[in-house]
């Protein structure tokens, strides 16, 4: 029955015409529960007519003559609402403008201060239970926004359909929509400070995502996989030390293999099975994926993400991607996941002019945009945005139990000149190139995650001389734990692919890199970035014919595997794969037909095994007294020669090489130790499809000075090859 005294004067005629129209500065004193207690307000667009009910009674709420879809009435005690929409359908839901605030006065102040470091935990979208009425909590940062809503297929996508709460000085806004389950689709609706109605944007602390090409985000529940890696966990330091052998498997999920018929790449689940079975077998020790951030463009390889909290869709669900990287760790792996906080696109419903303003990016263009890949910059200066790059850091490290992030493109973080023309850039403070803003959010990332999370790793890919990037922040560094050695790859590069015959000229290009070898802690990357853009690929950079080029190939990882210093390869060049990398395709699987191509992958396989089983390969991968030439100035024959010791105990390693297509008889090597060395691996075995020459499986030193050494033996030198021998302690 109708109540006397609710009337539409509950509500002002100017306060309907501002709800109707998604303009109200306050929609939770309007609707909703009044002051008094005694009526409630609805905005309920679409609706013919609404009901106020509970257990056991009911009332009609009246239609409001100004304003579009505004009902008032009186208030039962702990009511829903009862809708009959146009066309006739009936349903009851709980009134969201009922429910108090969700988000706590710690976290107000912790996001205030930029400091809260679970932002994930405030933000984005959560299902919970709230005032025991189960629904989902969502929570956005738009602090010059005059009106945030959130819109879905829940609500037709109509902005004035749920307009969220204003909390105070932290430009957060907030609703709990009940009834709302995991796997809604949403945006936010942003009314801009110059009223202007932005494009819907995708949540930045979205968990989950749409399929590309659509662009919504989705709500994803946290905390569903149940772990079983905790010894793995607990453990983790050794595999991620720098005393450790730590051997990367770079991989795209999408083009790594497809399903059977070619129509689609392996999901979370498949690749948990079939690429972690694949890269333990071959000795890894950690899978890298590229980035694996929600992107809306299969052509970035995920380097421009539009989704930072959301693991992409492309391969399944959040909770898919989990039991990846947990069946990794069973297997015994490491995972290591690519992130890019250095720049994002400028795609619609993205961060881009998030509220109305440059809230993530500079307003700038000299500061904030970037014209290597016409992207946006994170405004580093920011509390807050600095909080959430740092939070997203945590996130990846605490909610998928990844052992490290590979941080993209640091360089173009830490310059203020990058890649720009001179007068395109704004210079520091002190009138230098630093981003001192930049370089502050990377020792704050370095700093929280190694306290938080110790074992973990963080790597740099810097391409500079920046000085200190692998060093401790409280010694003035940046904190990685690792820099890619990108001077290393291309000298190495530039010498391998040269003509064997003028390899003598380029001999510098094999031995500079131990002058500064050890000055930072060092991965050696063959990445992705070798391998696209015209660049071919490994094995078509080796010069030669068919077999000259496997024998190139074998040696060079014979060469890599053998310096100091972590590796990393990209999928398919562990087996020569011919082709350059496309993203669209999977690797060329069909060419392991090829008893040559099966050889590189052979080899690989028992250099991995080798550098985890030999100490002196990995201890010193890090420390100068790790390594020591014993034959470096052989310019015309083109050998070379080092040792690598480990601890005191361990077996000695030398490792020689033959880079021309000349075999060697008779060559004399000085050796670090007397006694008998075996042959522990020769990329010319006939195991790998060379032509199998060699030692015989080992050799004894004689009492022949050479070189530095008092120690020497007469080797055969393959061509084209590198030769491991190992100290006998027996």
């Amino acid at each position: 029955m109708a109540v006397e005294g609710a009337t539409p004067s509950v509500l002002s005629a100017g306060e309907a015409i501002q709800l109707s129209h998604g303009l109200h500065p306050d929609p939770f004193a309007a609707l909703g529960p009044t002051s008094d207690g005694r009526h409630v307000a609805a905005h309920l667009p679409g609706a013919e007519s609404v009901w106020v009910v509970n257990d056991t009674d009911e009332a009609p709420l009246q239609r409001h003559p100004v304003g579009e879809g505004i009902f008032v009435g009186a208030i039962l005690p702990h009511y829903r609402l009862r809708i009959r929409w146009h066309g006739g359908f009936v349903e009851e839901r709980e009134d969201p403008y009922r429910f108090g605030p969700v988000i706590g006065s710690l976290d107000e102040y912790l996001i205030g201060e930029g400091t809260h470091r679970r932002l994930w935990e405030a933000l984005g979208a959560h299902p919970i239970t709230h005032e025991l009425v189960d629904g989902v909590h969502f929570a956005v940062w738009a602090p010059n926004a005059q009106r945030v809503s959130v819109v879905g297929d829940f609500n037709s996508w109509n902005p004035t359909a749920h307009p969220m709460r204003a909390r105070g000085a932290t430009g957060v806004w907030e609703i709990f929509l009940p009834g709302l389950t995991e796997g809604t689709v949403y945006k936010y609706d942003i009314l801009g400070a110059s009223d202007e109605r932005l494009p819907p944007k995708a949540d930045p602390v979205g968990f989950g995502s749409e399929h590309p090409p659509a662009t919504a985000s989705v709500v994803r529940r946290l905390g569903q996989h149940v772990w079983q890696d905790e010894a793995w966990v607990r453990h983790r330091s050794r595999t991620n030390a720098a005393e450790a052998p730590m051997s990367v498997y770079e991989v795209h999920l999408g083009s790594w293999r497809h399903a059977p018929g070619g129509e689609r790449p392996l999901s979370y689940r498949e690749l948990a099975v079939e690429l972690v079975e694949y890269a333990a077998d071959l000795g890894f020790t950690h899978i890298e994926v590229m980035p694996i951030s929600e992107h809306p463009f299969d052509g970035s390889w995920g380097y421009q993400p539009i989704g930072l909290f959301a693991p992409t869709i492309r391969y399944g669900t959040p909770q898919e991607f989990a039991a990846f990287v947990d069946a990794a760790h069973a297997r015994g792996l490491g995972v290591i996941a690519d992130w890019v906080p250095g720049h994002f696109p400028t795609d619609q419903h993205g961060l881009g002019h998030f509220d109305g303003t440059a809230l993530y990016e500079h307003l700038d263009p000299r500061e904030g945009f970037h014209p290597d890949w016409n992207t946006l910059i994170f405004n580093y200066g920011r509390p807050e945005v600095l909080n959430y790059l740092v939070s997203n850091a945590l996130y990846w490290l605490e909610e998928y139990h990844l052992d490290g992030l590979r941080v993209d493109a640091v360089a173009s973080m830490i310059y203020r000149d990058y890649s720009r023309e001179a007068g395109s850039w704004i210079p520091n403070r002190d009138g230098g190139r630093e981003n001192y803003e930049a370089i502050a959010f990377l020792r704050e990332t370095n700093a929280v995650a190694a306290e938080e999370y110790p074992g973990t790793a963080i790597i740099a890919e810097e391409s500079t001389a920046f000085p200190g990037v692998t060093r401790p922040v409280d010694q003035s560094g940046l904190g990685f734990d690792y820099k890619w050695n990108l001077g290393w790859m291309n000298d190495s590069l530039r010498y391998f692919g040269k003509d064997p015959i003028y390899r003598k000229h380029h001999h510098n290009e094999l031995t500079f890199g131990i002058t500064y070898a050890f000055s930072e802690k060092f991965m050696l990357p063959i990445s992705h970035d070798e391998v696209v853009h015209g660049k071919g690929s490994m094995y078509g950079r080796m010069p030669g014919s068919h077999a000259d080029k496997l024998g190139n190939l074998r040696a060079f990882y014979g060469y890599m595997w053998g310096y100091p210093g972590k590796k990393l390869l990209f999928m398919g060049q562990e087996f020569g794969q011919p082709s350059e990398w496309n993203h669209n395709a999977e690797l060329d699987w069909g060419v392991l037909q090829d008893p040559g191509h099966l050889g590189v992958q052979a080899v690989v396989r028992d250099l991995n095994r080798l550098y985890r089983e030999q100490p002196a390969l990995h201890r010193g991968d890090t420390r100068g007294n790790g390594f020591q030439w014993l034959l470096v100035d052989a310019v015309d024959d083109q050998v070379f020669a080092w040792v690598r010791r480990g601890d005191p105990g361990d077996a000695h390693v030398v490792v020689v090489l033959n880079l021309t297509p000349v075999a060697r008889t008779g060559y004399r090597v000085g050796f670090p130790m007397p006694g008998r060395w075996r042959e522990a691996l020769n990329t010319d075995s006939a195991l790998y499809g060379g032509g199998d020459r060699g030692n015989t499986g080992a050799i004894e030193t004689e009492s022949i000075p050479t070189g530095t050494e008092a120690q020497s033996a007469m080797l055969t030198l393959p061509p084209l090859s590198a030769i491991y021998f190992v100290e006998d302690l027996t």
